[in-house]
């Protein structure tokens, strides 16, 4: 009589997603090879659910075991001054304002109390969103290069010990990165949350070939409800996805959720059902459900035939959408964020997750650094600023330091091609633009210079520098301006320009005081993608006003292909409108995924101190691209512009749907 076994997934056509198929198999496999282990990965004696026969598999133990650390650290010398390898206690320091954790004499200071000169100015002024949030919640992991560089030899030593011993950590406790006190899972379960999906986040990990995954998917996870020496496994089935994150239930505890547990599905411990065949792994049941069957092999085949796993070749497909072009040491042309009318040149200094934090180039101690994502329109390659005619700093650096070199033009990301040669925009012409120094608004703009290939200098009118210094530089298809009118029509609060005593403001007649024009509609990008968000749904974004932060935030809002980007546990005035294909919003899940640290919801006692010192003091726009503006817009009286010159076409806020619809204004010949 042949037997029935469970080999590897056998792939089904119609589906993206492998569906199991279970076939026959004749007996050829010798007595002592079925004793041990049948095809399915599982120990014959657990058909009884008898560990005892399965013990003596100890041997096989997985290869994802890591060896324990050695109990004594060597010593380096370096100058006369000796230092221990990194190992958590001895030689070490922690920062009182970031707490970072690195070499004690490589900190700053006689007293050892912080890991650098800004850490340490920093924590004496409490006055910036960046002071309070890196005093409650940290600084991202890299920060540490800027910090033992200053011992270059140990440090670089140091450092590398130190992430050794990190990735051994993180290899035996089976998790990355962990935020302190903040759990997305938890987080998620407590209030009924709704993540993005990864499929609405193309430029990362998996977003473009994420596929069917869905409730009800299987794989094959360590099974941690087990008293044996070695690692073994057991079949789970996806209960709840929130972005990389899924909540899973091994098989066979039906309704029972006491044992559901989250885990990021791009994890290194999640595998097709199949897995543990093909690579000798053992299957054994939890031990809180052994006694439910007697034949546990025949109820996988019932529960697992015609169910959907992951694609075998999945971890391979991870690991490639995590590699990046971009590397360290290459140089790019970045916006000043001192002033933001020009650019300068950087260099990468670190990559993470496609986030690079690059270094303007003539900063010696590397403190002067600025992050943004590899797809951002603020990075171009060398040379740029020249081809189109954007103002640019020269450095002091006359040659190339050794080992830099220009990264290759075809790594940035292209902008689609306009033509200029008819009706195209003019100086002078009057538009609405997000205001780069505060996120939360956008405001009444105007064109102050046309660059060629379609780049076009704006102003916020009413609080521009007499020097142009705080012009920004946009492209004509930027999803972050709009023509005259884009406010009202979306019932969007429209900020017009400082001193404006006029109220509430109408287009149609500061056009008239001012003596401009608006800029056609016809000019803008008015196409809106199938993006999938929906007003509610949690991620994770940059903080663009603190571009080295990426924190949890939630949509509250969708105009066509515009989000509003609430942070949790922040006040409403620090929310930013971004677009639906930025690529600095992200899935649950990536900061794990990646090891960049994620920044939780502000506590209680910050907000409270945050609402309050808002509401005391107002600061003025700052012209560097670093920290909140305190400063919220005017409220104004949301009516539609009355005047025979314009008439408005039928719009919608707050629309989830992905029509391009018609949600400008148009000027009547």
């Amino acid at each position: 009589m042949p037997r029935m076994a469970i080999t590897a997934p056998q792939l089904r056509t119609g589906g993206s997603l492998p569906r199991l198929v279970i076939r026959k198999k004749t007996e050829h496999t010798s007595r002592t090879e079925r004793k041990r282990r049948d095809s399915f990965g599982m120990f014959d004696g657990y058909d009884s659910c008898s560990e005892d026969t399965s013990s003596s598999s100890s041997s096989d133990e997985s290869e994802e075991e890591v060896a324990p650390l050695p109990t004594s650290l060597p010593i380096i010398k370096n100058n006369g001054q000796v230092y221990t390898y990194p190992d958590g206690k001895s030689g070490m320091a922690t920062c009182e304002m970031c707490g970072m954790v690195g070499v004690r004499d490589a900190f700053y200071s006689k007293t050892k109390r912080f890991c650098s000169v800004s850490c340490s100015r920093s924590y004496s002024s409490n006055s910036k969103k960046a002071s309070i949030l890196a005093r409650l919640q940290g600084k991202p992991p890299t920060k540490k290069a800027k910090v033992l560089q200053k011992q270059p030899l140990v440090a670089k030593l140091a450092a590398y010990a130190q992430y050794q011993a990190t990735l051994q950590n993180q290899a035996k406790t089976k998790a990355a990165v962990p935020v302190e006190g903040f759990s997305w899972g938890n987080y998620i379960n407590s209030n009924s949350f709704t993540a993005a999906p990864v499929t609405c986040f193309k430029h990362a990990p998996m977003g473009t070939c994420w596929g069917d995954i869905s409730e009800g998917v299987r794989v094959e996870v360590p099974n941690t409800d087990c008293s044996l020496p070695t690692k073994v496994f057991w079949i789970a089935g996806i209960v709840k996805l929130a972005g990389y994150n899924a909540l899973l239930r091994y098989e066979g505890f039906e309704n029972d959720s006491s044992l559901d547990f989250w885990c990021n599905i791009c994890g290194s411990d999640i595998h097709p059902v199949g897995w543990c065949a093909t690579s000798g792994k053992p299957l054994v049941p939890p031990r809180s459900i052994q006694h439910k069957y007697t034949n546990w092999k025949a109820f996988l085949v019932k529960r697992l035939t015609g169910a959907k796993t992951l694609p075998p070749d999945f971890s391979q497909k991870v690991s490639e959408s995590m590699q990046y072009p971009f590397k360290a040491s290459m140089r790019v042309e970045v916006v000043d964020k001192t002033h933001l009318c020009r650019t300068r040149v950087a260099v990468v200094e670190s990559v993470i997750g496609g986030r690079l934090r690059l270094v303007y180039e003539e900063s010696e101690d590397k403190t002067d650094d600025f992050w943004c994502h590899m797809y951002s329109p603020l990075i171009h390659h060398i040379g740029w600023s020249r081809s189109i005619g954007h103002r640019f700093k020269r450095s002091d650096i006359t040659k190339k330091q050794e080992g830099h070199f220009d990264a290759p033009p075809h790594l940035f990301m292209k902008v689609k091609e306009v033509d200029t040669a008819g009706e195209w925009f003019k100086e002078g012409m009057k538009l609405e633009a997000i205001d780069p120094l505060n996120l939360s608004a956008i405001c009444v703009a105007t064109i102050r210079k046309v660059l060629a290939d379609g780049y076009l200098m704006i102003g916020i009118d009413g609080s521009e520098a007499a020097d142009g210094s705080d012009w920004f530089c946009y492209h004509a298809t930027s999803p972050s301006i709009f023509p005259v009118g884009f406010c009202e029509i979306n019932m969007i609060e429209l900020t017009p320009p400082r001193g404006y005593a006029k109220l509430p403001f109408k287009w149609f007649d500061y056009l008239r005081e001012t003596d401009s024009i608006a800029a056609p509609v016809k000019l803008f990008n008015k196409e809106v993608p199938n993006h999938g968000f929906h007003v509610g749904m949690k991620l994770e974004a940059v903080d663009l006003m603190e571009p080295r932060l990426v924190c949890v935030a939630t949509v509250t809002r969708i105009i066509h292909r515009l989000l509003r980007i609430h942070f949790d546990g922040w006040e409403d005035e620090y929310d930013q409108w971004v677009d639906c294909e930025s690529p600095d919003l992200y899935p649950v899940g990536w900061c794990q995924l990646t090891g960049y640290q994620l920044q939780p919801p502000a506590p209680q006692a910050s907000r409270d101190s945050q609402s309050s010192s808002s509401k005391q003091k107002k600061k003025a726009k700052s012209q560097q691209y670093k920290g909140h503006k305190k400063m919220t817009s005017l409220q104004l009286k949301e009516e539609l512009l009355d005047g025979e010159e314009y008439s408005f076409l039928q719009g919608a806020s707050d629309q989830e749907s992905n029509g391009s619809a018609s949600y400008y204004i148009k000027q009547e010949p």
